[in-house]
């Protein structure tokens, strides 16, 4: 069952290659910035540009919200429409 009473909230976020890839589209993922109010276990649903145009290990920020999709396992979703912004190194 979908969350809709959750917020939606700035974090980071950072492209990563998982180790398995079974039941997954794609090689490259993105998921919470360690020390984020996420765990990095959860993925996030968001513009594929952030995984198709960028170096893997890219951080990002962008709003997201926990959600799940009818009974699925949890995951954060940043709507495809809405902007990122890719971070500096230092960031």
């Amino acid at each position: 069952m979908a969350q809709p009473l959750e917020t939606y909230h700035w974090i980071v976020v950072e492209s990563f290659v998982p180790l398995s890839t079974s039941g997954l589209h794609g090689v490259v993922h993105i998921r919470p910035a360690p020390n984020e109010m996420f765990e990095q276990t959860l993925h996030v649903r968001c513009p594929k540009a952030m995984s198709d145009n960028y170096p893997v290990g890219t951080r990002f920020r962008l709003r997201v919200k926990l959600t799940d999709k009818e009974g699925s396992r949890s995951f954060l979703h940043a709507p495809h429409q809405w902007p990122f912004h890719v971070l500096d190194d230092d960031e």
